[in-house]
Formats: C-alpha cells, structure tokens, sequence
C-alpha cells in the first residue's frame, strides 16, 4: 500500500548544524575521560565539563577585562 503523504511533509529533511566548538567540546570531554582511566558512566559530567571550559572565560580573561 503506497502513502498517500509526501514522506518529508511530517519529517523534514532540513539540516540542522552544530556550533564550530561542538567538536573542541567532544575532543576535551574523550580527555576527560581519558585522564579518569575511562571509567564509564560520566560522560554527561565529562561533556558539561568541557562544554564549560570553552564558553566561561578564563580568570585571567575576567581580571584583565576588569582591570
């Protein structure tokens, strides 16, 4: 029996693409992991963690800013 829908009416196909940084946050969280002797079961904590490192800046960035 053939649809009587267009298959992409319900599911479109649009590309949606990562922010540049998505793979600099996927590269740090694999260290982190890494570096815990790649013990599984952290790998939310590893990506919140990488993904913090590349959008908070550095204290050395907010005292010069401030200063």
């Amino acid at each position: 029996m053939k649809s009587t829908h267009r298959e992409n009416e319900f599911y479109p196909t649009t590309q949606i693409t990562e922010p540049a940084y998505n793979q600099d946050i996927r590269v740090r969280a694999y260290e982190l992991f890494e570096q815990r002797g790649r013990e599984e079961g952290h790998d939310l904590d590893d990506w919140l963690q990488a993904e913090a490192e590349f959008t908070m800046p550095a204290r050395s960035e907010i005292r010069r800013v401030a200063a």
